[in-house]
């Protein structure tokens, strides 16, 4: 399983943390019955009008599907009213995400005891997370909860499952020790872009199945206080992984490496939204980013139009930094830190050594030094890119690239012409869509103002529609199913299999790995050393996958001897 996935093999974490559930286990009964007060806020329930299929609407508020396939919701009001009228308007999108979110699960956890289990552990570890959310958010979660499905009441009430929710990428971070969601950012400005401008872009590389990505969702939103905003994600998210405010502040989000915390607190995607709504400058979204309480790593690059320049924040359970450039007009950011309060910190150390990340950091640097004077174009043409270190071919789906064929969606910003792309599938190489927050926000008719500036947008990619682009969807489809061989001593596949499977994706370590995994397994074991031994010559993502690659190898040539 590729570790960007959201659920790794984490049994051994999983009984570590279900043993510590049942030694620690008080304190929960107040979080489970916990419901914010909601009593001060106005409320209308929303009367949803379903105009067609793919637009519905509610007063002010808008849902509807573009062209490019993906959804585009526009709400408004105080924090209970924006979370009614985001699940009215969006309920049965949210309630399809909450179906193939809970099915990823069940299927890594198929074991009924061991679900209950982690159904048990998630209220402990979630406990005191309603102590770090803000009250406004809460309420907001509160009226979006309204709109979920009663299927998975038995996981946790409605509110309590959203809350659990928000904090589904720190969690799945948290869950496989830690192993990164490989996402890559950068911001160019002054003479690394065409006419000075700001230019942010970064690939979110968040998986949780090719499904989970259909339903793309770019929001706007107008709350009653703060600073009007967009973002992209999911049906049933109110928190931000990537967006803009009016302002021109923008953020995305980037996993780091610490320890496993105790308890969850403040969902990463909250502080950024946070940021959104409240902050108009880089010293501002410090100081919001300051006050929270996280329970894992990130970074947290922030844009701002105002400052004309971008820095990365830096935090943790237990340290917080900001890494400001000196005498350059360009930040990039993969998933290590590069501030001064963590030059000597051993796991970020360790995680720069062994990761992918330090790989993607300098092929970020190659590529910024070949585009120069970057614009939006050249900006998706980076964050398109498939190939290693010098052009290097290193495979489709590899992880050392900077698309690695899995991201849930790119996004580029312009933050002084306010002007945001956002992608379409598959990946990042559907067209770039682009929008104009100064339009979206101008009071003008939502049929007006949400239309994309079509004359703006970015083509797609002509990979997605190459031959090599099918052979790697097949490859992937294969993999599974040679996983799933492997794993079964009475599922054999035929002799021609294989090697088509790693005629799919030549270059790829991967597929040569797990044919020798299949081989092993199925004691076919010259074939198996063949498989190892090629592997061994191409682009391995991380040190520990190959002392993964080199130990199964060695277990082969003992078999042979």
């Amino acid at each position: 399983m590729k570790k960007t996935d959201l659920f790794p093999s984490y049994k051994k974490v999983l009984f570590y943390l279900t043993f510590c559930f049942f030694l620690t286990s008080c304190g929960i009964s107040k979080s489970v019955k916990h419901i914010p007060d909601v009593k001060h806020y106005s409320l209308e329930i929303p009367d949803v009008n379903r105009i067609n299929d793919s637009t519905f609407s509610y007063k002010q508020n808008y849902l509807t599907k573009n062209r490019q396939q993906l959804w585009e919701l526009y709400i408004k009001g105080n924090p209970l009213q924006l979370g009614y009228n985001n699940g009215a308007l969006t309920q049965s999108l949210m309630q399809k995400q909450e179906d193939l979110f809970f099915s990823k699960v069940e299927g890594f956890v198929p074991s009924k005891f061991r679900q209950r289990l982690l159904r048990g552990f998630l209220k402990w570890y979630n406990r005191k997370m309603y102590l770090n959310v803000r009250e406004d958010y809460q309420a907001e979660l509160y009226g979006l909860s309204q709109y979920s499905s009663d299927q998975y009441d038995f996981i946790a009430p409605k509110y309590l499952r959203s809350l659990y929710l928000h904090g589904a990428h720190d969690i799945g971070h948290a869950m496989q020790d830690l192993a990164m969601v490989g996402c890559s950012s950068l911001a160019v400005w002054n003479e690394n872009t065409e006419d000075g401008d700001l230019l942010i872009g970064r690939n979110f590389d968040f998986y949780v199945g090719d499904d989970f990505a259909k339903n793309k969702l770019v929001e706007f939103v107008q709350p009653e206080e703060g600073i009007p905003y967009m973002s992209v994600s999911w049906p049933g998210m109110l928190g931000v992984v990537s967006g803009m405010n009016k302002e021109g502040i923008t953020v995305t989000i980037n996993a780091g490496k610490s320890k496993i915390p105790w308890t969850a607190k403040t969902p990463i995607s909250l502080v950024t939204r946070e940021i959104l709504q409240f902050a108009g400058n880089i010293e501002e979204a410090i100081a919001i980013a300051k006050k929270r309480k996280v329970f894992v790593s990130e970074s947290i690059l922030v844009g701002s139009a105002h400052d004309k320049n971008a820095v990365i924040i830096e935090v943790s359970p237990k340290n917080f930094g900001v890494y400001k450039v000196q005498n350059t007009s360009r930040v990039l950011c993969t998933n290590h830190f590069q501030s001064d309060a963590y030059k000597d910190d051993r796991r970020n150390q360790k995680h720069i050594k062994e990761s992918h990340s330090e790989y993607r950091y300098e092929k970020l640097q190659e590529l910024v030094q070949e585009e120069k004077k970057i614009t939006p174009e050249k900006m998706a043409s980076i964050l398109r890119n498939t190939s290693g270190l010098h052009n290097k071919s290193i495979g489709y789906g590899n992880e050392k690239a900077l698309n690695q064929l899995l991201a849930h969606h790119a996004i580029i910003f312009s933050p002084q012409k306010k002007l945001v792309w956002v992608s379409s599938n598959p990946y990042q190489l559907g067209e770039f869509v682009c929008y104009d927050l100064n339009e979206v926000f101008s009071g003008k008719p939502l049929s007006q103002s949400l239309q994309a500036k079509t004359g703006l947008n970015i083509a797609r990619d002509p990979f997605a529609d190459s031959e090599e682009f099918g052979y790697y969807e097949q490859s992937k489809m294969l993999g599974r199913e040679i996983s799933e061989a492997s794993e079964n001593k009475h599922i054999l596949l035929s002799d021609d299999l294989i090697p088509y499977y790693q005629s799919m994706n030549p270059d790829f370590w991967l597929v040569y790995y797990q044919s020798g995994k299949y081989y092993y397994h199925k004691k076919e074991y010259p074939k198996a050393k063949i498989a190892f031994d090629k592997a061994l010559t191409k682009e391995i993502t991380t040190v520990p996958d190959r002392e993964n690659v080199e130990k199964y190898l060695r277990k082969t040539l003992k078999k042979l001897k």
